[in-house]
């Protein structure tokens, strides 16, 4: 499984990181974090608010920084 967090790498992309790597962590599954920091990636992405998170490059949240459960609630 493939967890990519979009942002520039200011402090909610970092939470959000953080997050998605503890949630993963919490539910014993093993994942790749991929920080995309690039805007035109981002913007490939069609996301326009950051952060974002995508899973297996399908977009799941946008423009917040969700709690560890509630990104657990989505990888399971």
């Amino acid at each position: 499984m493939k967890l990519q967090v979009l942002g520039t790498g200011c402090p909610k992309c970092k939470k959000l990181a953080a997050n998605a790597e503890e949630a993963a962590k919490e539910l014993g599954l093993a994942v790749e974090i991929e920080k995309v920091t690039d805007i035109d990636k981002i913007i490939d992405f069609g996301v326009m608010s950051t952060p974002s998170l995508a899973i297996d490059g399908k977009i799941v949240v946008v423009g917040k920084v969700p709690s560890v459960e509630d990104i657990k609630k989505l990888l399971a």
